[in-house]
């Protein structure tokens, strides 16, 4: 493992590393009013193919800097050593573009439970479940995890998460006006991707997760977020929210690589998962007489504020109401 810190202890600022093959960029806790609650140390976050695409990037734009834990942002690997490219680009109806998708979100799961064992090790952090979160493949990667059981997990959200590629690829071809010219290998790979045929190995880990969609979003319809979120009720018994926010798929400017300042998607995702996450993994520190943070407490970066959401109480389900989002009904989800 390498990591470069920045200051002499390392531990006021992001660390930027690698561990088991994987770069990194580490957030310490930092939240003021809150501390760990439960077993939950740690939070793995994955960005995506399209922006923020990397994990840089991707903590940049969501830092979740109200929760008072250590937030990992791992990249996702790079096949060949070249750049995603996008899933609404033309370049995922070839057979190499749907390779790639699928290399980066099985190698990104065969890889954590190394990855997080050499974390833990190296930043002293106690083992055991850990909070997963990923934007758009990254998202994948997530339920992947999840589906397979490669680490104990207590609550996971994802962004956009690609729930079937075939079906990325449909609307796009129909989009792009072509059919995907994908390889019988590939056809393969697409089918064993479809996340929503695991629904029931996803749902049978118990883990609490939140689903995030876009009304505007080309990539992922907030259709189909819906419709697994209904599907893992149906399945399961833990929590399963979700949120469709006016937005399309990406949470950056591209291109996406390096890290700049938030825009307004990823400003509002960043406070809904900050609760969500603080909801499970934190509780509050008593203020002191004069209304001060407990002694300790550590102080927070400056961040854009997020919008405040309220919650309230359907059919003795807890679900979550977001001003800027809009609410969907679930469909089935049809076939890849």
């Amino acid at each position: 493992m390498s990591a470069d810190r920045s200051s002499p202890s390392g531990l006021d600022r992001p660390v930027h590393g690698s561990a088991a093959g994987v770069g990194y960029v580490a957030l310490p806790p930092s939240a003021v009013d809150a501390r760990p609650a439960g077993d939950t140390r740690l939070v793995v976050v994955w960005p995506g193919f399209e922006p923020p695409r990397t994990a840089a990037a991707m903590a940049a734009a969501v830092p979740l800097t109200g929760v008072p834990a250590w937030r990992f942002y791992l990249d996702l690997p790079a096949p060949g050593g070249r750049a995603p490219t996008g899933l609404g680009s033309g370049a995922f109806l070839e057979t190499r573009g749907m390779e790639c998708y699928g290399a980066a979100v099985e190698q990104a799961v065969e890889r954590l439970p190394a990855a997080l064992a050499e974390l833990w090790r190296t930043f002293g952090i106690a083992e055991g479940p850990v909070a997963l979160a990923g934007f758009s493949v990254g998202g994948s990667a997530a339920l992947l995890a999840l589906a397979r059981g490669v680490v104990p997990v207590s609550t996971a959200a994802l962004v956009a998460p690609v729930v079937a590629p075939g079906r990325a690829a449909r609307a796009l071809e129909k989009r792009a006006g072509r059919e995907r010219a994908w390889s019988d290998r590939a056809r393969g790979l697409a089918e064993r991707l479809d996340l929503g045929a695991r629904a029931a190995d996803i749902a049978a880990r118990g883990a609490a997760l939140l689903l995030i969609g876009g009304a505007r979003d080309r990539v992922v319809p907030p259709a189909e977020i819906t419709a697994l979120r209904d599907l893992l009720r149906r399945l399961g018994e833990g929590t399963v929210e979700s949120a469709t926010f006016r937005m399309g798929h990406a949470l950056a400017a591209e291109p996406g690589v390096e890290p700049r300042p938030p825009i307004t998607e990823a400003v509002r995702v960043d406070g809904v998962l900050n609760d969500w996450f603080r909801e499970r993994l934190a509780e509050v520190v008593p203020e002191g007489a004069d209304g001060s943070p407990a002694a300790g407490a550590r102080p927070a970066p400056a961040a854009p504020a997020a919008p405040r959401e309220g919650e309230r109480r359907e059919g003795g389900r807890h679900e979550r109401q977001v001003p800027v989002a809009v609410r969907l009904e679930g469909t089935a989800l049809p076939p890849g």
